[in-house]
């Protein structure tokens, strides 16, 4: 099956992961600003230079991607789930991928450990054209589908992440607790649930 298969190899430091986390809180900001912060905050002193070519290597390495969201109240979101029909399977999946992935409704299109193997994020001006959507869809893909679900999610509370997220990594490393304790940061603080189950550091 000729689907993206590739994950994110790339070996970041625990330096380049501060550097991540800064350049995530401050998207717009200069790199002169992101050099600041790192010395100021972190104890990691680089040039302006240096700092703005790892972060064009982190880019070139897909550990972040620019993008710009719009507010996710503009439209209605979705979520489809898809269930094969394995004896189309075969001759039917790839077409039907590759029409998703070009597709501007589409916001996210992950394979999950379930019945629905494909599931999607869907984002559309109006419920009929929801509608309108699916029909289309059933018209072409009809027999790679043994079962569609589609929920509609009328508020999205959250839809980013943020950059206190790499905190736990951090956490994993001499270096990279170090550079917490300089911030005064720590995963475990302000309630956060962290992936140790929330025990105190040691």
């Amino acid at each position: 099956m000729n689907r993206r298969t590739d994950e994110f190899d790339a070996d970041l430091s625990p330096r380049d992961l501060v550097l991540l986390k800064i350049r995530i809180d401050n998207p717009t900001a200069p790199v002169r600003k992101i050099r600041d912060i790192l010395e100021e905050e972190y104890g990691i002193e680089l040039s302006h230079n240096r700092v703005n070519e790892l972060l064009h290597e982190m880019a070139d390495q897909d550990a972040f991607r620019e993008v710009i969201l719009p507010n996710e109240d503009i439209f209605n979101t979705h979520m489809f789930r898809v269930a094969f029909h394995y004896p189309n399977f075969e001759q039917q999946w790839e077409e039907c991928y590759w029409e998703l992935m070009e597709d501007p409704h589409v916001v996210m299109f992950f394979n999950a450990d379930s019945y629905y193997h494909w599931q999607l994020l869907m984002q559309f001006n109006t419920d009929r054209e929801a509608e309108r959507w699916i029909h289309h869809f059933f018209k072409k893909h009809g027999g790679l589908i043994a079962q569609f679900d589609n929920t509609k999610l009328p508020t999205v509370h959250k839809f980013h992440s943020q950059a206190s997220i790499f905190d736990e990594l951090l956490w994993q490393s001499e270096e990279g607790r170090e550079y917490l304790q300089n911030a005064q940061k720590d995963p475990h603080d302000k309630g956060v649930i962290t992936a140790d189950g929330g025990d105190s550091p040691p």
